[in-house]
């Protein structure tokens, strides 16, 4: 009826909300406090847009709470019905003459850790938004960028705390993004002109990071929240015109601006348990793993370095390396750092986000069940999960979201991942440089980008295929 008449929709949103509030039907009660909002909105009236918006986030939290307590299974048709009341919400706040940016920030981490667990199937994740972390040696500059389907609006939080905000029309950033992810998923990107990469890479800088620029530090950390197909993109690809963005900076994502409290890995916590895969396996012919996958003959060396690198390490190596012994190991003993070797998928079907053990492809729903152990929840969890010869699935633009899932289901402070299949060889060489790094007592994010720098420098290497698919997810430190 308030669709039908016009002229008395606002009495019969009102009347329709209060009959669903007053049975608790909650699934109903956040449509009509959405439609209020959108009747708000063109009657002008954005105070009481923004009141009944914000009540129908408060709903559905609600709603999302109960029901994934009753059925983990269960899961909200995600992006056509919960996504756009988040996205509607931000736009709102944004049209206001002094947005409240605060606001924006905490709507689109709602909605992006809302995602996460329903991709998960899972409750509420045990993570901490990035305003209200403590005892850091020095606050990072976090940059999150949203889609609003015609605007990216990128937000800024400087290291003094103080919040910016710019907004970019979509449409070129879209074509950019699009012709990166085509170029970046092609199987020859060893042998694509690096300019190629570069000009898109470039245009994007000017798009999105020069605006903001005065608001970054000259150097130090960068920590990126993105949203939808920015995530399938190296933020340490970004380009000047005379240096990447990780020359300056090192770089670290998170999961909707949420991490463990994020602490300095010791150099006593140099005890890695190392799983890998060098040859054709079982696994390999499992339904759910990437096709056409080639053994990884450069697997042992790798395995072989980060050992001189450690304090202390197991390995399980190809028939050794199956699910039951990696619980195993992890339930015997503490190992901070766990570093897999093997072939993986990210995909944003929980089903086909998938790492090879020798006998069986694990998904991203059952790997909390090997990593969560006794040990490791007495323990503080896993500090450093290192995921290497990873890619995600072609063609698929939320695909990273299965990196958040991993991470998210290992429990684990950091995780190190690749978007791509690389060159072995020179994977080795950077985690070799990597895990040097750490010993030295150097954080994460900036061991990764020495590692990084190390291969950029190698003239045999310095193609962004060998070194730019890394990319650190959760603490930096």
């Amino acid at each position: 009826m308030g669709k039908l008449k016009a002229g008395q929709s606002e009495k019969y949103f009102a009347e329709a909300l209060s009959l669903a509030q007053s049975i608790h039907a909650w699934d109903i009660s956040y449509q009509w406090q959405q439609e209020l909002g959108n009747l708000y909105n063109k009657q002008g009236k954005f105070k009481e847009a923004i009141k009944a918006y914000s009540a129908a986030i408060n709903n559905l939290s609600q709603l999302r709470d109960s029901l994934l307590a009753s059925n983990a299974d269960l899961q909200f048709s995600f992006s056509e019905k919960v996504e756009p009341v988040y996205r509607d919400y931000m736009r709102l706040l944004l049209a206001s003459p002094n947005p409240n940016l605060e606001q924006v920030i905490q709507t689109n981490e709602r909605l992006q850790i809302a995602e996460l667990e329903n991709f998960l199937k899972c409750g509420k994740l045990d993570l901490v938004a990035l305003n209200e972390l403590k005892n850091l040696p020095s606050a990072p500059a976090v940059i999150h960028i949203v889609d609003l389907g015609s605007r990216i609006e990128i937000l800024v939080q400087s290291p003094d705390k103080s919040l910016h905000h710019h907004s970019v029309d979509s449409k070129p950033v879209k074509e950019h993004i699009e012709n990166l992810l085509k170029n970046l998923q092609e199987k020859k990107l060893v042998n694509t002109d690096e300019s190629v990469l570069l000009q898109p890479f470039q245009a994007l800088y000017s798009l999105l990071i020069v605006p903001i620029k005065k608001y970054l530090p000259l150097s130090g950390t960068l920590v990126f929240t993105l949203d939808k197909s920015f995530q399938s993109l190296p933020m340490a690809l970004l380009h000047d015109g005379k240096d990447y963005l990780f020359q300056d900076y090192s770089i670290v994502a998170t999961l909707g601006s949420r991490v463990r409290q994020p602490k300095t890995l010791s150099k006593e916590q140099l005890k890695v348990l190392i799983a890998a895969l060098s040859k054709v396996s079982p696994s390999f012919n499992d339904p759910n793993a990437p096709k056409d996958l080639k053994a990884l003959p450069g697997v042992e060396q790798e395995v072989a370095d980060i050992k001189k690198q450690t304090t202390f390490s197991t390995t399980l190596l190809n028939e050794n390396f199956t699910s039951p012994r990696l619980e195993k190991e992890l339930s015997t003993v503490e190992f901070p750092i766990v570093h897999l070797t093997t072939h993986a998928q990210f995909s944003s079907d929980p089903q086909r986000t998938v790492i090879l053990a020798y006998e069986k492809a694990i998904n991203v729903l059952k790997f909390d069940r090997l990593l969560r152990n006794k040990t490791q929840a007495d323990a503080d969890g896993i500090e450093l999960l290192v995921l290497s010869a990873c890619q995600t699935a072609k063609g698929n633009k939320r695909s990273t979201l299965g990196i958040a899932g991993v991470a998210a289901q290992a429990g684990a402070r950091s995780t190190l991942a690749t978007l791509w299949l690389v060159d072995t060889d020179s994977t080795t060489q950077l985690m070799s440089k990597f895990y040097k790094e750490l010993r030295k007592g150097i954080p994460k994010a900036e061991a990764l980008r020495q590692a990084q720098l190390s291969l950029l420098s190698n003239p045999d290497y310095n193609h962004p295929y060998y070194w730019a698919a890394f990319v650190l997810v959760g603490s930096w430190l």
